[in-house]
């Protein structure tokens, strides 16, 4: 029989299932609203469907470099707790993800989500099936690819995939070559997030919103209006310092500043070496953490 467009609404609705399992549940139930929903709590849709409107801020980020460091993918995988992110199926899943990330050409979550994960099913799909099986909320937050030509990729993971890092560096020189600097630069960043590389690299909006910031913070301290350019100047170049790579002091050397460092590895190898491309994941960033009573969340289980 022919399903309707409310009836596909109402399962949605009465189940939290996705809008084309409810569909094709309804064809292989001839429209019957109580085995569709049956047969979606069998499949284990239901069931994780209903999960998905937890919070899931614990997880992992997982880095993955391809053997000639030529390619490069990361990915953050969210779970409920800390506790599931420890779990063997969740960790294979995680790795798997990250390898998939590589080769991908897509930048579009929900295409990368829809590819075929293991010749049965899509990463999507995955997910579903851990939802299930573990009993958490699960999310594949983010991927990002990496592969431009004439770059030599480096990862980084911190505190057991707690935060992950992707630098790209522009040279000549070999992956054993520039593996070191790769890897001083990657800590660099996962220890004190720059925004940007350079100054040539500051987003002309977010450069005009803090110099609106830090106008309104020199007038509210009372400071004349006609020295406020100028002591704007100042804090913007120093804020600058702060959230741009190559301006930062480098951390295992505080005498001098990371764009120093690389030009001293630049040195050493013989070969032009700069950094163009970087990025940093760290597992549940941005994300608003829900915190409930136990006992009222107790509560709420007995009463359902």
């Amino acid at each position: 029989m022919a399903v309707t467009a409310a009836q596909v609404k109402e399962l949605r609705e009465r189940t939290g299932a996705g809008m084309m399992d409810c569909k094709n549940v309804l064809v292989e139930v001839d429209g019957d609203m109580d085995k569709a929903i049956d047969t979606l709590r069998e499949k284990g849709l239901a069931k994780a469907a209903k999960k998905a409107g937890r919070v899931a801020s614990e997880g992992l980020v997982r880095v993955e470099i391809s053997a000639d460091a030529g390619k490069a993918g990361i990915v953050e995988v969210n779970s409920e707790t800390d506790f599931v992110a420890k779990n063997s199926d969740f960790v294979a899943f995680v790795d798997a993800a990250a390898n998939l990330a590589v080769d991908t050409d897509t930048t579009s979550l929900e295409d990368f989500l829809a590819k075929d994960f293991d010749g049965t099913k899509s990463i999507s799909d995955r997910v579903t099936e851990l939802i299930t099986t573990i009993g958490e909320n699960i999310s594949l937050r983010r991927f990002a690819s990496f592969k431009t030509h004439g770059v030599k990729y480096v990862g980084y993971l911190h505190g057991a995939g707690k935060i992950g890092v992707i630098v790209g560096l522009k040279t000549e020189a070999s992956a054993e070559e520039v593996a070191a600097l790769g890897k001083d630069v990657a800590m660099q960043i996962a220890s004190m997030n720059p925004l940007f590389i350079d100054e040539s690299g500051v987003d002309p909006e977010y450069l005009e919103n803090e110099k609106e910031i830090l106008v309104r913070q020199a007038l509210n301290e009372g400071k004349p209006a006609d020295i406020v350019e100028k002591m704007v100047v100042g804090r913007l170049k120093k804020e600058l310092k702060e959230t741009c790579l190559l301006e930062q002091k480098f951390v295992k050397n505080g005498d001098i500043n990371v764009g120093q460092h690389v030009k001293d590895a630049a040195k050493a190898a013989g070969k032009d070496i700069a950094v163009v491309e970087f990025v940093r994941y760290e597992v549940g960033e941005g994300i608003e953490k829900k915190e409930e009573n136990f006992a009222e969340e107790v509560a709420k289980q007995m009463a359902q």
